[in-house]
């Protein structure tokens, strides 16, 4: 997809694995490409030859294998990014990032976030210019990580640093959970009008054989239940009306891993 009215920036959706994500950034401006990480060599390098790209930057957002299996492959000279604080577990760093830390990717700005939760030193991308943002495993369509590393409190202050961004910010995600994710959503609001129409317009996505990711913030800030912990409806409609929306958070992710 070409970015709307920013940077001549190209961004390409690969699918990975069973249902991981990769992404390619492109500009014509520099001729720079950079990757959001690597679950998988082969359909990486399979996109870079097609389009006659050659990778100058790696971002990496967190340790788990599907995320970083590629790097070795593909590093070949280019520059590697990740968390400093997670870089005892990641391929050997470039550059080695922080919370507001930003780096020069693509010709443009690109500002870190920590986003722990599902692991500790999980960091999201965010490019202000292009209204992109890279979250892998911490947002997703309709869902969150599960927590592997972190506790509710982190993963709800991440969803509220990613939630504060702009609407017409463009979420890329790493994974395709979306339908399920939805389904659960329903589960927790069956009467939702925005979620039930959500998870309807997912399955013909899905049926047609089509991505849902990337999708858009301002739609998983109206869907999304990871983003809505403190939204009085959502609390009611589990039978927490009251609670603090961390507790909520924590309810909705438990109720999710037994979904």
């Amino acid at each position: 997809m070409k970015v709307p009215d920013a940077m001549p920036l190209d961004l390409v959706t690969i699918p990975c694995r069973a249902d991981n994500y990769a992404f390619l950034l492109h500009s014509a401006e520099t001729g720079e490409t950079a990757l959001i990480d690597a679950p998988d060599s082969a359909p990486i390098q399979a996109e870079l030859d097609a389009r006659g790209w050659q990778l100058n930057d790696i971002l990496i957002t967190h340790h788990h294998d599907d995320h970083i299996a590629g790097i070795s492959a593909l590093r070949q000279g280019a520059r590697v990014i990740g968390a400093a604080a997670d870089a005892h577990r990641l391929p050997d760093l470039d550059v080695a990032v922080s919370e507001n830390d930003t780096v020069t990717v693509c010709g443009e700005v690109t500002r870190v976030i920590d986003v722990s939760g599902h692991t500790i030193g999980h960091i999201a991308f965010h490019m202000a210019d292009s209204r992109l943002l890279f979250t892998a495993d911490s947002l997703m369509a309709m869902g969150c990580g599960r927590l592997f590393e972190g506790t509710p409190a982190q993963m709800w202050n991440s969803m509220l640093k990613l939630r504060d961004l702009p609407p017409d910010t463009t979420v890329c995600s790493g994974h395709e959970y979306t339908e399920t994710n939805a389904a659960f959503a329903l589960t927790l609001e069956p009467c939702n009008s925005s979620v039930i129409s959500r998870l309807e317009a997912v399955r013909k996505i899905r049926a047609a054989g089509q991505f849902t990711v990337p999708s858009s913030l301002e739609t998983e800030r109206n869907t999304n239940p990871y983003l809505r912990a403190d939204d009085p409806a959502l609390a009611a409609a589990i039978g927490m009306a009251g609670a603090d929306a961390v507790a909520v958070f924590a309810e909705i992710r438990t109720r999710k891993d037994r979904f």
